[in-house]
């Protein structure tokens, strides 16, 4: 194509472009709506297509681009906005099929005579093929919002990136002479390989995959590549049956085909084959085609090394993605029990159970999952809570079992167990307490496991808590012979971490307490009003109830023993219950199912001026009603102390660890007093932290820095 005719082609796709932009703007897409747009003229339009035109030229040709890539941007998101995007889309790809087209001479008239004129062709075509790519992929940096709006509207247009393919295809691959000569030169690298000598191998790497890219591989090569290594093997055995007896012809005649067929289909290929299809295979679990992948390159030398590292990379970037990734919090550790149980499945039925691939997603697990600290050690106790809480009708005693398992096999994963431990008390602790606990067998059976995993250490105050359950047990028998017509569980050490509360105690609640302090002295009882919970006995007109309810509402209904009516105000003097929590309680009595207080006025919600009264007329058809209080979730202080709490333990293990160390070594450098310590705790910590806890240890004269060398300490008797 001559240049004036190029120019006319342009011209007249200015006016259409120009034309188009008028039919096609609507009402709304007008200066009043996009203020930061410029007005659509022809000469705006024509203008922008210029810039871009002039911009997609200086790309192909590698010169530098007169304008900046963010205005260029913006020029293709102005025009797409007044809707010429159609003729935007048609003449981008003809100024790239122009230039493409114009690459062709290049090739054909590449002389054919010179010496070594494959390896000169081959570098040409795949410097023109590189060229291509990046530059397909600029321009495509350029008309991005075309590609993601328009063009990814369209099923029936291919992107930007596929259109520079598909020319590339059309005008220079599929050219007869270009291919052929393409596809000779190849064979002809192939062939010296084959013959000893030395190629480059990153050029043929790199073309090949430009046939595959482009999808003509199977069609204008394979069968090439098939006929040709057919025609060596042929001559091969000719060779070796005049040189060789028929003894030994046929065993090495076999294994030396072999050899060079794995090595030519498998070794030379091998980086490329996992690349492009391990990760597929993986992610949508063919278990056929990776046992086969396994057992082929299990025949190839540094086969399986290669598998193995590509399958650890796998897991740490798969995995990496569900702990990474906060908005999944909660689908998180059934995702990680999910994948493992995945890649299980593929070690044991693809990859023949091998112990190099299961050490390695071992340490691949540890590595991902320890990536994003703390975190998944609080989650997998809020997981183990949700499992062994009471109404969890999923699974039954085997199945729980099972999970428990799975649990414990990420669990070992965890270097920071002690997070785990916190939140795992914690919750253990409401589960007894409220009497919210499955089983008593699947609780026990998870100590078992964590006792077995992490020592007698670890779970040694998780045990104390069953203990004291029972010794509430024999206290309640006492306190109901002494008082049977109210009865409340009282337990001074399970929660002892819990919120504490300065209630005002009804005399009902005061008898309770004296009748504790007289068979415990010099102990101080600690209410726990979150997870304590009474039986009171009541009479409606119906008759005789049971309430079963929380300390809270206990506080509460006790009160209407002296009047029958109470402002919030006064409920509030009286019982000393935080605001927040007694506006949900007084909503479980008067505006939950078993309404025994009526609220004035009436409504969902709590105010300071309502007032409460008893409900004599409320009737159920049971005789002991559980009243359910209105649950706070855990908050996020809640879970900030917890995790406060956990830090501060560590810094006593790590000062403690220091004086352990430094006491029997007396002098120690930095370097190995840091090294010890790594090796002695089992949490992760920062360098900086020690360094924090070693100065604070000076500081307190249990060591002191040397004065010579001030990177050296000595212990402090």
């Amino acid at each position: 194509m001559m240049a004036e005719d190029i120019q006319h082609n342009q011209k007249a796709n200015f006016n259409g472009l120009t034309k188009s932009a008028k039919s096609g703007a609507s009402k709304k897409l007008t200066i009043k709506n996009f203020k930061d747009r410029p007005e659509l003229t022809d000469s705006y339009t024509e203008d922008t297509w210029i810039k871009l035109r002039d911009a997609v030229s200086a790309i192909q040709n590698s010169t530098s681009i007169k304008y900046n890539l963010e205005e260029l941007y913006q020029a293709v998101e102005n025009l797409c906005s007044y809707k010429v995007s159609p003729v935007l889309y048609k003449q981008l790809r003809q100024v790239c099929e122009d230039h493409i087209q114009a690459q062709i001479h290049q090739f054909r008239e590449y002389p054919s005579s010179v010496m070594g004129h494959f390896l000169s062709f081959l570098k040409r075509m795949n410097r023109c093929w590189q060229d291509h790519c990046s530059q397909t992929i600029m321009i495509r940096s350029i008309f991005l919002f075309l590609d993601r709006t328009y063009i990814l509207q369209n099923s029936l247009l291919p992107s930007i990136w596929d259109t520079g393919l598909e020319l590339f295809r059309t005008h220079i691959v599929s050219d007869g002479a270009v291919q052929s000569r393409t596809v000779e030169g190849i064979l002809e690298q192939i062939e010296r390989e084959r013959n000893g000598e030395t190629v480059d191998r990153s050029l043929l790497r790199s073309l090949l995959g430009m046939l595959s890219d482009l999808q003509v591989y199977k069609d204008s090569f394979e069968q090439r590549f098939l006929t040709e290594t057919n025609r060596l093997y042929a001559a091969e055995g000719q060779r070796l049956m005049q040189e060789r007896d028929v003894r030994s012809f046929l065993p090495n005649s076999h294994t030396d085909a072999l050899h060079m067929l794995e090595k030519q289909l498998l070794g030379e290929h091998m980086n490329a084959i996992l690349q492009k299809g391990l990760w597929m295979l993986l992610d949508e679990n063919r278990v056929c085609e990776l046992t086969l992948l396994y057992e082929l390159l299990s025949k190839v030398k540094g086969g399986l090394m290669t598998l193995l590292q590509a399958w650890r990379d796998y897991i740490k970037s798969f995995g990496g993605e569900i702990v990474s990734s906060p908005e999944k919090d909660k689908e998180l550790v059934q995702e990680l029990l999910d994948f493992k149980d995945k890649m299980d499945h593929v070690t044991q039925r693809c990859f023949q159970r091998n112990d190099n691939f299961i050490n390695a997603m071992k340490e691949a697990f540890e590595n991902f999952i320890n990536k994003r600290p703390n975190k998944p050690a609080e989650l997998i106790a809020k997981y183990v809570d949700s499992k062994l809480r009471a109404g969890n009708k999923e699974a039954t005693e085997e199945e729980l079992e099972r999970i428990l398992d799975k649990i414990m096999i990420i669990f070992r994963f965890i270097h920071g167990k002690d997070v785990f431990e916190a939140f795992y008390k914690k919750d253990l602790a409401k589960r007894l307490l409220v009497g919210k606990s499955a089983s008593v067998d699947a609780e026990k059976s998870m100590l078992s496991k964590l006792k077995h995993e992490c020592g007698a250490a670890f779970t040694s105050k998780l045990e104390g808590m069953f203990k004291d359950m029972e010794l509430s047990k024999d206290i309640m028998i006492q306190f109901k012979q002494v008082c049977v017509r109210r009865y409340i569980l009282l337990n001074t050490q399970s929660a002892s971490q819990m919120t504490h509360y300065t209630l005002s105690l009804s005399l009902e609640m005061l008898v309770c307490k004296l009748f504790y302090l007289g068979k415990h002295s010099g102990r101080k009882l600690q209410w726990q009003p979150t997870l304590g919970h009474a039986v009171l006995k009541t009479e409606f007109k119906e008759g005789k109830k049971e309430l079963q309810v929380s300390l809270f509402q206990t506080l509460v209904l006790l009160m209407f023993n002296e009047s029958d009516e109470y402002s919030v105000e006064e409920i509030r003097t009286a019982t000393g219950i935080e605001d927040g929590e007694l506006k949900r309680t007084l909503q479980s009595l008067a505006c939950g199912k078993a309404r025994v207080l009526n609220k004035m006025p009436r409504g969902k919600d709590v105010e300071d001026a309502d007032r409460f009264h008893f409900n004599s007329d409320f009737t159920h058809k049971l005789f002991r009603i559980k009243i359910n209080q209105i649950q706070m979730k855990e908050t996020v202080e809640e879970q900030v102390s917890t995790t406060e709490r956990v830090f501060q333990d560590r810094q006593y293990q790590i000062d403690a660890a220091l004086v352990r160390i430094m006491k029997m070594r007396k002098t120690l450098s930095h370097n190995l007093l840091v090294s010890e310590l790594y090796n002695q705790l089992k949490f992760p910590v920062k360098p900086a932290d020690l360094k924090k806890r070693i100065e604070s240890l000076i500081d307190r004269d249990y060591m002191e820095r040397d004065k010579e060398n001030p990177n050296q300490y000595h212990y402090v008797a």
